[in-house]
């Protein structure tokens, strides 16, 4: 018995390591409902500081090539295929940013150009290393939903 809890606890310990958390739901888990994705994806807050991060980071989200975030000022270039994220966390609910980042087309329909963030409907010519991936990883939608909400 003794070996089992620890051959557990070293599994468990492995996971943490790597960043798997069972609470975490994978892509093709996630459930729209009525525009909304209620529930966190990792069952752990978002940080607004990283969600910052995240959303003018050229590699992670790149969000500002597209989008006007006053808030991020000290940044250039910022896009304007998107609509301005100034006052979007009076305009969404945490539940609908979620969605809008998760995949976009599902709140937008399949015109918009922004991508979905974490899902794996990417549509077609996608390179073959980045099949089955996500742009984002759950925790890091998690940030930029924490982040985007505080933009009043």
């Amino acid at each position: 018995m003794k070996q089992i809890l620890t051959a557990l606890c070293a599994l468990g310990l492995i996971s943490l390591v790597a960043g798997v958390s069972a609470a975490t739901t994978a892509p093709d888990d996630v459930k729209i409902e009525g525009l909304s994705i209620n529930d966190s994806l990792t069952g752990v807050a978002g940080n607004v500081d990283e969600g910052r991060k995240i959303f003018a980071n050229k590699k992670l989200g790149n969000c500002l090539a597209c989008h006007v975030n006053s808030d991020l000022n000290d940044q250039l270039f910022h896009g304007e295929v998107g609509p301005s994220l100034d006052g979007a966390g009076s305009r969404w609910k945490e539940a609908q940013i979620r969605t809008i980042l998760v995949n976009a087309k599902a709140v937008f329909t399949e015109q918009t150009v922004m991508p979905g963030f974490y899902s794996l409907d990417v549509g077609a010519n996608v390179r073959k290393d980045l099949i089955g991936k996500t742009i984002l990883e759950a925790q890091q939608i998690e940030d930029l939903v924490a982040y985007i909400s505080t933009l009043k």
